[in-house]
């Protein structure tokens, strides 16, 4: 299961039924879980934890330092989770002192090949992202969200739960839940409607996302005074109730 070409450093953590394929390096202080792959030419550093059931495909390069210049090799960790898959020529950073130390990946990821996920960044599970998206340091993606091929996603963003964006899309501030985004810089150009209807959102739950994109994106309100009306509406519809705390966490307004 081990190639003897590969390189893994004495102190690096393998499970049983973990693949790895020529060349790839691991070094020390590397966690792998059982039934996970590592592609030919694959780099990882640690401190990193990588789950069970992943696909890494080659030269993907995991847990090396952060692009920060104020980095100064303090021992912050990548951590990722189950049944992932990372494409070819992925690049995944360790985190930063400046914030929590920790770039973390959730589960049932698909992540594209030259995709970049830069320090610190949060991902949840069930995202897609597509062929060379980046994410700059400090980026939150919540369950569910779609990044099309070349999107650009500025540091401290936050893309919320089920949005998505177009191809080459250039992410300024936030993007709410649901909501579809393109151009550089980003607009909002609707709902996911299809792919709520995918994951069984009801037409009810879908029809009060709608009335809440109309307050944020067409009702000539100030963004304070639609947050109070999606508030309001959200006591009773979690789905809505999702939304107003993305609103309200935003820490760089939204697309708009």
């Amino acid at each position: 299961m081990i190639d003897s070409r590969a390189v893994i450093d004495p102190d690096a953590i393998l499970a049983d039924g973990v693949t790895v394929a020529p060349y790839a390096i691991i070094g020390a202080h590397v966690e792998i879980g059982a039934g996970t792959s590592i592609g030919p030419h694959t780099v990882i550093r640690g401190p990193t934890r990588i789950g069970r059931d992943n696909k890494i495909y080659a030269f993907a390069s995991l847990g090396d330092d952060p692009q920060d210049k104020k980095y100064a090799g303090e021992p912050t960790r990548l951590e990722i989770g189950d049944r992932n898959v990372i494409r070819e020529y992925c690049t995944i950073n360790r985190g930063t002192t400046q914030d929590k130390g920790v770039t973390r990946v959730g589960d049932d990821n698909w992540i594209m090949a030259y995709v970049h996920i830069a320090h610190d960044c949060i991902i949840g599970n069930h995202t897609i992202f597509a062929n060379a998206a980046s994410l700059a340091g400090h980026v939150v993606i919540d369950d569910y969200a779609i990044l099309g091929g070349f999107t650009l996603v500025h540091q401290f963003c936050r893309i919320g739960a089920h949005a998505f964006t177009a191809m080459g899309s250039g992410i300024p501030k936030g993007l709410p839940p649901y909501v579809i985004a393109s151009g550089n810089p980003a607009r909002p150009h609707g709902l996911n409607l299809e792919g709520l209807r995918r994951r069984n959102f009801s037409p009810d739950a879908i029809r009060r996302i709608r009335q809440a994109y109309k307050i944020l994106y067409k009702s000539n309100l100030k963004l304070e005074d639609a947050k109070s009306k999606i508030a309001a509406m959200a006591v009773d519809c979690p789905e809505l109730a999702v939304m107003h705390e993305f609103l309200e966490s935003s820490t760089r307004s939204i697309v708009r």
